[in-house]
């Protein structure tokens, strides 16, 4: 048995990570399976009757082991991998699926699950219990409990097969990210880069032997060059390489993949009687059906199409007046429109990159979070770190209470995949009158200090940590009963809502003048630059939207149709697209093969839900607004009804219960600036 397999003898029973060897996690998994097994089978072989608390609650404490292992493991398989992780992560995913088909396909189990369930009417439960009795109820029947046999099989494949491409389709985007490097031996390629992008650079290509620079795929090398470097070529070199990973007909190629994904997720909807995957997973979201997903996606293109268009003249325009570039390109987005808003708002990054050092970030949104919320956050040096660059904290109360343990991770690094995650280590849940704390965590991949600077964020960097820490705060103050309820464990269309809010505070005064202060001179950030990320706040937002929305008809397109007669992806990719295209498409270049997040991820059919809950948001931050950005009282009602209240009941409950209404898109249009403000 290995250190993985018993009680954490640890601080807050953190997870031993300097501990663990990769040769664990194989047998760990195992002996975890086993356990699992055996507690399911004591509820089968139960002799008493079926009840809520020794069918429906034992099944949700269930697995408790295996639970915390598997986040372990499929965590650092994101953040801190290896060849070996990879191969691990290869021969145990087909057994963890098995094992999940294993319980939804058990009979015995079903049976008194199906019991407790028929009889709800004549017991007594809380809302919590009848949640969670028909959130298990639908976990058998929505996963081929009553399936025949012959079915039961078939489903059976699907699930270890999809299992291991999904994995695969992740690692050939990994290996693709660290196969490209653009090394750069004249300075004069650098022009325009600033400074500090120029050193990091200097010290990546010095960290690997080289002289001169190296740029590569990694977001805090990428976006500075293609926002900031003069060099059209290399700009797109950059542009087709990003475009272009597994996207070329070789080993880590994604178009099979892809294919094949998408048909076995519509052949596993059409076993279970849903008409596609789209369908089958949209049962359990706010929006319902494909149906309403298309209709909100449509209503919201027709109503920022105009201005994306308009938009993207502008733009054009302005290339051809100042570079007299005829066409303007993919690679040609992000430099002009940042020369555009230096000229309309007199405003760039590197003017607001001094204000924002990295430490002082993470004090602002703890001392927002304090305010609004009566937390405190302890920086400790007394829980183990599966890297030498993340951070570990302690959050209590205002009494002292434990609330949760807290990991920042910032800096990229070989092993670590792209983008920024929140993710739990263990959740919170409420077991022998225990309110057991949760372990959270957040990803970024920021630009790390050099030997002159220290990290200094972009404001777009700013708000990725904000939304971060916000769905932080949603499993930080996680206060239900079952592990299965808890923290971010809710509808996938509102998980964004506390990310998305919580970014709104950045644009505001109140808070700026918390943590917004010049990293050498240590001067508050000027009041004129305040008003200045206000005004642009709203810069290109059609064309934003636009894109929102072209990513989220790409993934409808997947998976709210049958796919079977889809043969080959990118042009595919080009018809779901049709209606969105403002940029002359690249040929080397396709979506699909690197779209983690409906692909590996868990936004198949949900990629919608960023504006979704951006309809939430922008209605909930009116809410503050109105009252005052540091209202106790409203931020007690979000905490009370939103933060703390997992997925316990139905989400637009929840919303009204705190807002007093249903949210009202016109405050998005509103705050976008695509209607008037009234």
């Amino acid at each position: 048995m290995t250190i993985l397999n018993s009680k954490f003898n640890t601080p807050y029973h953190t997870a031993p990570f300097s501990k663990i060897k990769n040769d664990d996690y194989l047998p760990a998994f195992l002996k975890a399976i086993e356990k699992a097994r055996a507690e399911i089978d004591m509820i089968t072989a139960n002799p008493e009757a079926p009840t809520f608390q020794n069918t429906i609650e034992t099944l949700d404490f269930s697995g408790e082991e295996l639970d915390r292992l598997s986040s372990i493991f499929f965590n650092l398989n994101s953040a801190e991998t290896n060849d070996q992780i990879q191969k691990i992560a290869q021969e145990v995913s087909p057994l963890l699926s098995e094992f999940s088909n294993d319980i939804t396909l058990n009979e015995d189990l079903f049976k008194r699950v199906k019991a407790v369930y028929n009889s709800k009417k004549s017991i007594d439960l809380t809302t919590e219990q009848e949640t969670l009795l028909d959130k298990k109820y639908k976990s058998f029947s929505r996963n081929g409990a009553n399936l025949s046999e012959t079915k039961k099989i078939r489903l059976r494949a699907i699930d270890k097969q999809l299992s291991q491409l999904k994995l695969k389709f992740g690692e050939n985007i990994l290996a693709e990210t660290n196969n490209f490097e653009m090394h750069l031996t004249n300075e004069d390629d650098l022009a325009g880069l600033p400074e500090g992008a120029k050193e990091a650079a200097q010290q990546l290509a010095e960290s690997k032997d080289k002289k001169g620079w190296l740029i590569t795929l990694d977001y805090p090398s990428y976006i500075p060059f293609m926002t900031y470097a003069d060099n059209r070529k290399l700009r797109q070199k950059l542009a087709i390489a990003a475009g272009a990973k597994a996207f070329k007909d070789d080993d880590l190629d994604n178009q099979e993949n892809v294919l094949q994904i998408a048909k076995l997720r519509h052949e596993r909807a059409i076993l279970l009687g849903y008409k596609t995957h789209a369908h089958f997973v949209l049962e359990e979201r706010m929006a319902k059906t494909p149906e309403t997903v298309q209709t909100f996606l449509n209503d919201l293109l027709e109503k920022a199409k105009s201005a994306a268009l308009q938009e993207f003249s502008n733009l054009e325009d302005f290339a051809k007046e100042l570079d007299g570039i005829d066409a303007l390109q993919k690679w040609d987005g992000a430099y002009y429109a940042e020369k555009l808003k230096q000229k309309l708002f007199s405003l760039d990054d590197e003017q607001l990159k001094p204000y924002f050092k990295l430490e002082n970030v993470i004090d602002g949104v703890f001392t927002i979070a304090g305010r609004l919320y009566d937390l405190k956050f302890e920086e400790i040096d007394n829980i183990d770190k599966y890297h030498e660059d993340v951070l570990t904290y302690k959050v209590t109360d205002l009494k002292g209470n434990l609330v949760s343990i807290f990991y920042a991770d910032f800096f990229p690094r070989p092993g670590k995949r792209n983008g920024a995650w929140m993710t739990v280590y263990k959740p919170q849940f409420i077991k022998d009158d225990v309110n057991d704390r949760p372990h959270i965590s957040i990803v970024c991949n920021f630009t790390k200090p050099t030997k002159s600077k220290p990290s200094l964020l972009t404001f777009n960097e700013v708000t990725t940590l904000f939304h971060e820490f916000g769905h932080a705060l949603h499993g930080m103050l996680a206060n239900t009963t079952y592990p299965s309820m808890s923290g971010t464990s809710v509808f996938w269309d509102f998980v964004e809502l506390p990310s998305q809010v919580l970014e709104n505070w950045c644009y505001e005064k109140e808070a700026l003048e918390l943590f917004a202060t010049h990293y050498e001179t240590e001067e508050v950030i000027p009041m004129d630059l305040i008003e200045k990320i206000k005004a642009s706040a709203t810069f290109h937002e059609g064309m934003q939207t636009l894109r929102q929305i072209s990513f989220g008809l790409l993934d409808m397109s997947w998976h709210g149709q049958n796919p079977t007669g889809i043969t080959n992806v990118k042009t595919h990719e080009l018809k779901a697209f049709e209606d969105t295209r403002l940029y002359p498409d690249v040929a080397e270049n396709c979506m699909s093969t690197s779209f983690s997040h409906i692909f590996q991820g868990g936004y198949s059919s949900g990629y919608y839900s960023y504006k979704w809950a951006e309809v939430l948001d922008a209605d909930a931050f009116e809410y503050f607004l109105e009252e005052g950005v540091f209202n106790k009282d409203v931020a007690k009602k979000f905490k009370d009804h939103v933060l703390s209240q997992g997925g316990i009941e139905d989400p637009m409950t929840l919303y009204k219960r705190f807002r007093g209404k249903e949210p009202q898109p016109e405050a998005l249009l509103r705050r976008a600036g695509l209607i008037e403000k009234t």
